[in-house]
């Protein structure tokens, strides 16, 4: 059954202040984080969409959206004779709300306005800061053809991670029958599941909630009118399970939770394996982004190792191992790249400006000459001396100052921080 795209807004909730991700989210809404080099997160859930042949997508955010903004303005324009469209919509005070959102729920609550003005009959509502590669017309069909009233993308999981999560039981058709939020592990042996042989075989007998939802226009619309509930996951479909017919969709393909900054980080490494477990090269799920028109990157004495580059990088680093390199970075001769994030640079250092810097002893933008970095996130347009030595590892301690943070043994370089020469953490 071929849903119409017609028929479908997808929702994509910014989240909130994103504390976990600090420092990342300082100057920034979690949504606009780069990843892989040269995306932002948000491009996951939105490609997701427009790989599912969904295209009126709502981005909901309130806190430092401006970067979102002007990335999504500047990446997704379709024709002016279609009726596509990805708008930010911001919390704004009205009359009728006069705070900000108050949670997920209260977020659809209070920008349901906006989505009353546009034709649907489902709704798909997303997390903006997880990574995985979903073809939302298979959840959609298996909505329809189940006639329920909410659907729930579920993914088996094992005893260990189980409590971590909202965690969902199925009866033999998939309905889904009750709910537990992040239960103790002694509770576990009564929320088993249904799964596939190849789950079972995983140790994975528990559903967990992915936070990805579709409801019915006329249930979203009722359940919006109770001010009082204020998250979905926490109330509206705790209290919906046994009270409407709810279809668990199972999910087995690679996911994940980019919650804080140690998941955040293990998902960038992560790309750099040989076979990693999210696909940039698939020619059916590709993942889209602003086109920059950069140049191809240059490289000089570069030993290269199990690692991504992005484009316009002008790189003369003596090694390159485990890591990814995001837009336009430059890095020294003779330095030293090992398990870590360099999310680039947003513009290049006129030849004048160099000559400036250097005649007032002021690092260049990007990384200098024999450094060293291991086990390290250095936010975009850093400006790191030669002879820097960075080495992040659990033997650190939690650290928050004015240039960098340590999370997790991952040290985290602040956006635009001036690292002199010879600076040591370790």
């Amino acid at each position: 059954m071929k849903t119409k795209k017609k028929n479908v807004i997808a929702i994509i909730l910014g989240g909130g202040q994103g504390s976990r991700l600090y420092p990342l989210t300082a100057r920034r809404s979690k949504p606009a984080v780069p990843i892989g080099g040269k995306y932002r997160l948000v491009d996951i859930p939105i490609s997701n969409c427009i790989n599912s042949d969904i295209y009126k997508i709502f981005v909901l955010t309130q806190f430092n959206s401006a970067s979102l903004n002007a990335h999504i303005k500047n990446t997704y324009n379709f024709s002016i004779f279609s009726n596509s469209f990805v708008d930010i919509l911001a919390a704004e005070q009205t009359p009728d709300n006069p705070t900000w959102f108050q949670g997920t729920a209260d977020a659809v609550r209070q920008c349901m306005p906006h989505f009353l003005n546009h034709e649907f009959d489902y709704a798909l509502i997303l997390s903006g800061d997880q990574l995985y590669q979903m073809d939302f017309n298979e959840m959609l069909c298996a909505h329809i053809d189940a006639e329920a009233d909410i659907s729930i993308a579920t993914l088996p999981v094992n005893e260990k991670d189980a409590p971590e999560f909202g965690i969902l039981k199925t009866d033999p058709e998939n309905h889904i029958e009750s709910f537990i939020e992040k239960p103790a592990k002694e509770l576990l042996p009564n929320w088993e599941s249904e799964v596939s042989d190849e789950m079972k075989s995983q140790g994975k007998f528990y559903l967990a909630s992915m936070g990805i939802y579709i409801f019915n226009k006329k249930l979203l619309i009722e359940l919006m009118s109770n001010p009082e509930t204020k998250d979905f996951g926490k109330e509206i479909i705790p209290q919906a399970v046994g009270n409407k017919k709810i279809l668990s969709y199972q999910y087995e393909g690679y996911w994940t939770d980019i919650g804080n900054i140690d998941s955040f980080f293990e998902a960038n490494i992560g790309l750099t394996d040989d076979v990693p477990q999210f696909n940039l090269f698939d020619n059916d799920n590709r993942i889209f982004t602003r086109p920059r028109l950069l140049s191809p990157s240059k490289f000089h004495k570069t030993v290269i190792e199990s690692s991504v580059i992005s484009e316009g990088c002008i790189i003369n680093a003596k090694e390159i191992t485990k890591s990814v390199i995001g837009n336009r970075s430059r890095i020294g001769e003779e330095t030293l790249i090992q398990h870590s994030y360099v999310m680039g640079n947003d513009l290049y250092q006129s030849i004048e400006d160099i000559e400036n810097d250097k005649a007032n002893n002021i690092p260049l933008i990007g990384i200098g000459e024999r450094c060293f970095i291991h086990n390290a996130i250095v936010d975009k347009n850093c400006r790191i001396g030669n002879d820097v030595f960075i080495k992040g590892g659990k033997h650190l301690e939690d650290t928050v100052n004015d240039l960098y943070c340590v999370k997790e043994g991952i040290i985290v370089i602040r956006k635009g921080a001036i690292i002199p020469d010879n600076f040591i953490i370790e």
